[in-house]
Order: structure tokens, then C-alpha cells, then sequence
């Protein structure tokens, strides 16, 4: 046992030697995988069906780097065999072409040197949860809250950030950050993210979305997973069947999956929206940003959107700004869910460092008091009634 599940039984081949060296010195440590045979060149599929069904691994440690092309051939031929054995990918780096095309082959995970013992348990852990899946009525599909602007600059990436870090702190639960924001998203430059996949991989590579897969796309900042936005600006047309596989598949692995969507009249947007349990528009109080609030909200209502399902923010309120809660209402023609304060220097603090805002400030505390009204105590917000979202101030943004 390691903590995470039992050890897995494993068949490992691996030609290059240093490779399996390091491998082998990382798994004494945390004793993933118990080897049951080790070949030292790729085996024919004829061979390998024959180790197979000798041995009876949970797993097969597969060399990528040596022959990529013969370890995706053996990769196909395990497969068809339908034994339920999976395969993990062993790589001397974090090679992209390797992941991906051993991924579409059918292997199960991807590990690269230098081994990280964490990584081996919760690798572990995943291909455990396959081999022993629970029962789906277990299962609790997550609700997906999406932000939006009707104008570039009004504050909804972090917003949404904030929030996503605050839903972590005060129900500890699986969050997951999303920057669905193609052309500009900015969430991975303020955490500071280092890792090569993006949203636009994982529409890409939707119809083969899985517990094992998915790792590949995100990364962890302050327990929250965080799945980014493309380095290079994407323009190109994001197909909806896809987009729906993404959106399901977070939905049904995390409690709250919290969207950075790009301005509302962007058809990504739109399409975003129409599967959110919430979503929330932040304008701020300068005249052509309500101005087109107003035509987001008149846009949103054309198309049948519920009103209990989109809100307004209104963002970077002080105190001398002459135009009240009642006017921006009126101006509206709905209620405004939330004023909100500007608290500038706590915000470029905490974007400055790329980490959540100091929960003893007072855009600290106004995060926490949203991330509460979200999770209502344990009680979704989409099973209550609007009007429980009140006017109270609750979080500021730059």
C-alpha cells in the first residue's frame, strides 16, 4: 500500500536503461508499482499478448522516448486486446507530441523524468479509480458559474479568479478555473503558469476526455486546478459539440467549475452561457461601459435567457460616484446583484505576486462573503430563488 490505493501490478518496457534507472530509484520511494517482468527491448504484439496473459499486469510502463512510433503500435495492439491493462507512458521530458500521441493511442497516463514521487501516487490513484470505479450514483454533477463583460477591462477575469480561490477556502471542494478566453486570457500570465496545454487542447482532444487524460491539461495553483488560455491568440471557430464535452466533463469532476469567458456578445460567450447554472455580467459605473451592459442585458433577454441564470456587477464603485444602486436598476430594467468596491492596492498586490488576495483586507473579506452567498451553506444557488442574491457590496476588481 501507498497511501493513495494498492501498488499496481506492472510489466515494464523500457530499452532506454538510464530511463528505467530513474524511474526504478523514484518508485523505491513511494512503491507505485510492483514490476512483475522487465523487458529490455519492444517485444512483438505476438509476445506481448503471451506476457500479458502470463503475468496479468494492472499496468504496462512503456518506454516513449527510445521509438515512439513502435511504442504507439504496441500501445494500439494492447488495446484490442480489451484485457483492461493500462498503459503508462514513461518519457525523459515533458515531450508534447509524446503525450498526445501515446494519449490517442489509448495509454492511460504519462510520466517524465525527473520522476516526481507525488505524481507516481496520483497516478496511482486514477488508474485505481478505473480499475475500481465507484458506483455512479455517487456521482453529483458540479455547477458552473460563467463571467463575462459586456466591455474589455471591466474586471471579470478576476473576478472569476478570486472567487474560484475563495470557493476553494470556504467549502474545500474541487474547483476548477477556466479561461475560456481564446484571443486574450490573461489568468495563466497572472498565476504565473508555466505548463504548455490550454483550453484549446482540451476541445481539441474532446471526444477522448478522461480522468487519466485531463491531468495533462490543467495545473494546480493554491488547490485549485486551472485550465488556461492558448499562448498564441486563437480566431478560429470553436465547434459546440465539443465544447458541450469539455463543459460535462468538468461538471462531473469538480463541485464548482468557474469560467473567464471573453465579452458577452462573443458567440463562445453566448454558447458558455446557455449551459452555466450562473452567470454574471460586470460592467463598471463609467457611462459607455453600462451603456453597453445595457445592450448585453437587452441582447440576453432576446435570446430567452432566465433572468435568475444571468446577473448583474457592477464593478470599481466608490463612494463619490453620483449614480446609486436605483439608478443602475432602472437603467437596467433588472436587479443588480452586487455593487462593487474598488480596493485597487490589495488587488495589484495579490496580481503582482499571482496568488489569491489577502483574506484580511477588505476586498479579502468581500471575496469571502461572495464565495459564501455561491455556495449558500452547502445549498446551490440554481435551486434558490433570485431574490436571495441582494444588493450588498461584495468584491472589488481592477
Amino acid at each position: 500500500m501507498n497511501g493513495r490505493g494498492p501498488a499496481l501490478t506492472a510489466l515494464s518496457i523500457v530499452p532506454d536503461r538510464e530511463l528505467a534507472s530513474q524511474f526504478t530509484a523514484s518508485n523505491d520511494r513511494t512503491r507505485s508499482f510492483q514490476i512483475v517482468a522487465d523487458l529490455k527491448a519492444y517485444p512483438t504484439n505476438q509476445a506481448l499478448e503471451l506476457r500479458l496473459r502470463q503475468a496479468k499486469p494492472d499496468v504496462i510502463l512503456l518506454d516513449l522516448a527510445t521509438d515512439l512510433d513502435a511504442a504507439c503500435e504496441l500501445i494500439r495492439g494492447v488495446t484490442l486486446l480489451n484485457q483492461q491493462t493500462h498503459i503508462v507512458g514513461l518519457h525523459a521530458r515533458n515531450d508534447s507530441d509524446a503525450i498526445l500521441r501515446s494519449l490517442r493511442a489509448g495509454a492511460s497516463e504519462f510520466l517524465h523524468a525527473p520522476f516526481d514521487a507525488n505524481v507516481h501516487i496520483e497516478a496511482v490513484a486514477r488508474i485505481n479509480r478505473l480499475l475500481r470505479p465507484e458506483p455512479v450514483g455517487n456521482a453529483q454533477p458540479g455547477t458552473i458559474i460563467a463571467f463575462s463583460s459586456a466591455k474589455p477591462g471591466s474586471g471579470a477575469s478576476t473576478l472569476a479568479a478570486q472567487t474560484a480561490f475563495a470557493l476553494r477556502r470556504t467549502t474545500g471542494k474541487r474547483i476548477l478555473l477556466a479561461d475560456f478566453d481564446l484571443m486574450g486570457g490573461m489568468i495563466g500570465f497572472y498565476l504565473k503558469l508555466t505548463n504548455t496545454k490550454s483550453l484549446l487542447d482540451a476541445i481539441q482532444f474532446a471526444e477522448n476526455l478522461s480522468e487519466s487524460v485531463w491531468p495533462t491539461f490543467v495545473s494546480a495553483s493554491d488547490g485549485v486546478d486551472i485550465l488556461p488560455a492558448p499562448e498564441a491568440p486563437y480566431a478560429g471557430p470553436v465547434d459546440a459539440a465539443r465544447l458541450h464535452a469539455v463543459l460535462e466533463h468538468a461538471r462531473m469532476n469538480y463541485d464548482w467549475v468557474v469560467i473567464d469567458l471573453p465579452v458577452v456578445f462573443q458567440r463562445l460567450s453566448l454558447m458558455t452561457i446557455s449551459e452555466s447554472d450562473r452567470a454574471f455580467l460586470v460592467s463598471t459605473p463609467e457611462l459607455p461601459s453600462l451603456h453597453l451592459a445595457r445592450k448585453a442585458v437587452n441582447l440576453l433577454d432576446q435570446l430567452g435567457f432566465p433572468k435568475d441564470r444571468f446577473q448583474v456587477m457592477v464593478n470599481r464603485i466608490n463612494k463619490r460616484d453620483e449614480i446609486n444602486g436605483a439608478d443602475i436598476e432602472k437603467l437596467f430594467n433588472c436587479t443588480v446583484h452586487s455593487r462593487v468596491p474598488n480596493d485597487y492596492f490589495s488587488l495589484h498586490r495579490a496580481v503582482t505576486l499571482g496568488q489569491p488576495v489577502d483574506g484580511h483586507c477588505e476586498l479579502g473579506k468581500a471575496i469571502e462573503n461572495l464565495a459564501d452567498r455561491l455556495s449558500g451553506n452547502g445549498v446551490s444557488e440554481r435551486k434558490r430563488s433570485p431574490a436571495v442574491a441582494d444588493s450588498r457590496t461584495v468584491l472589488s476588481t481592477v
